[in-house]
């Protein structure tokens, strides 16, 4: 499946990275996409689509916003 390109978006001393959600399918690379814009921070908006503990073992910390998928 075709995916948008990540979107960065900068206000003030706050940066933003809007991307697809992956799926456990896509997850391998995901890590290694966040860190590469310094991603610190994972806000998911969405419903979970994937195990978080990949992400997690490489230091970004996961909020859920709205939603049901870091409890």
């Amino acid at each position: 499946m075709n995916r948008p390109a990540p979107v960065e978006i900068s206000c003030e001393n706050m940066r933003f990275l809007i991307t697809h959600n992956p799926t456990n399918a896509t997850l391998n690379k995901f890590p290694e996409k966040l860190k590469k814009y310094g991603v610190t921070t994972l806000v998911r908006v969405c419903d979970a689509t994937y195990d978080k503990a990949p992400v997690e073992k490489e230091g970004i910390h996961g909020i859920c916003a709205g939603c049901t998928c870091f409890d």
